[in-house]
């Protein structure tokens, strides 16, 4: 039986010098207990996995002859881990010394948690907004005719972003960013790996959904800060994000609101969502 407590997952894709920099965070200070670091690398054409390779041997690689995605790419990570919790980290944010300690520790005290995020800030110190409601179609209506920029501090019509969120307290929520998402591996052999079907966006929120459902709780805690640049992959191929994060939604609601009951807000987020997406390809060409 394995002693490792904590399996790091990262998927990288032509983020190089970011991943060098996380890897350097997680090894600075290691925690006190056996942890393991896995890296896989979505076929970079940058020299990532080369640089792992030889940075940093005692780093578990996988090196992919092609790009699998977000969503496979932790899968790969998972099927490898031994650790009694893994940890789905981007390859651009930093660890702040005795983080990872320190929220081993909280699932450790809170044996309800199914899995933990944590607060995330901007290279420059400022907060970044990390913390949703899931996606439901009443949410998102209400995001796309501008209800919930008229009202953000009301908890109806701003669900979905959770403009009230107070960042400095400890709290149950719904869906952290995968950004740093700390899962207990109990609950994955429960409720299954990341949906390949969300290649790249809504695949944590899936897994999180389902966590919620089978029972357990998800939290989030001030008491880690990390470092989160933000985007290094995505911003890579601009627009087609965009898009995809549409579909992410779409198939999103195809899973989890099958029910008749829902089609006519289904087809009206759908038929909303194109323009927005459109802005926003736009926006990220420019």
């Amino acid at each position: 039986m394995s002693n490792i407590v904590i399996s790091v997952a990262i998927v990288n894709w032509n983020t190089r010098n970011m991943l060098l920099d996380a890897l350097d965070s997680i090894y600075l200070v290691p925690p006190s207990f056996p942890m393991e670091v896995i890296v896989v690398d979505n076929a970079s054409s940058d020299g990532s996995a080369n640089a792992v390779a030889e940075m940093f041997p005692q780093v578990i690689l996988i090196a992919n002859t092609d790009n699998r995605g977000y969503a496979e790419g932790n899968n790969q990570a998972i099927e490898s881990a031994d650790g009694e919790f893994v940890l789905l980290l981007n390859p651009d944010v930093l660890l702040p010394a005795g983080g990872l300690e320190k929220a081993v520790q909280f699932m450790q005290t809170h044996p309800d948690a199914g899995a933990l995020g944590v607060r995330q800030v901007h290279p420059n110190g400022d907060l970044q907004r990390s913390v949703r409601g899931f996606p439901s179609p009443l949410a998102i209506l209400w995001e796309l005719i501008g209800i919930s920029a008229m009202f953000r501090k009301n908890r109806f019509f701003g669900s979905y972003r959770m403009s009230w969120f107070d960042y400095k307290y400890v709290a149950e929520v719904d869906q952290p960013m995968g950004t740093f998402l700390l899962l207990r591996s109990e609950v994955i052999k429960q409720v299954g790996m990341l949906d390949v079907a969300f290649p790249i966006f809504f695949n944590e929120v899936d897994w999180c959904l389902r966590c919620k459902r089978a029972g357990w709780k998800i939290y989030f805690t001030p008491e880690v800060e990390i470092i989160h640049y933000g985007g290094a992959s995505t911003v890579q191929v601009g627009a087609a994000m965009a898009w995809e994060s549409r579909q992410g939604l779409l198939r999103y609601y195809a899973k989890h609101y099958a029910s008749p009951l829902y089609l006519p807000f289904r087809a009206l987020v759908a038929a909303a969502s194109w323009p927005h997406a459109w802005i926003k390809s736009r926006t990220r060409k420019s």
